[in-house]
């Protein structure tokens, strides 16, 4: 799930290992999601690809995840 500034982050991998960003066409993107039969998609589009989470929040459900899997 994504989560902090829009865009795709990806790892290039050789014989190092590169974190990357790559920015595309958030509304083009969201546009497709929403024309797909999930009926999850306008939600996706809207929370995940043209806003995404910021790292604290998502932070913040993973810490609430893990303490109700206790």
């Amino acid at each position: 799930m994504p989560f902090g500034s829009p865009g795709s982050n990806w790892l290039l991998l050789g014989p190092d290992v590169q974190l990357r960003h790559t920015m595309y066409d958030l509304d083009a993107a969201a546009a497709r999601i929403r024309v797909s039969r999930d009926p999850h998609a306008e939600y996706f589009a809207s929370n995940n690809v043209l806003h995404p989470p910021s790292e604290k929040q998502m932070m913040e459900m993973f810490t609430q995840v893990e303490q109700q899997q206790r």
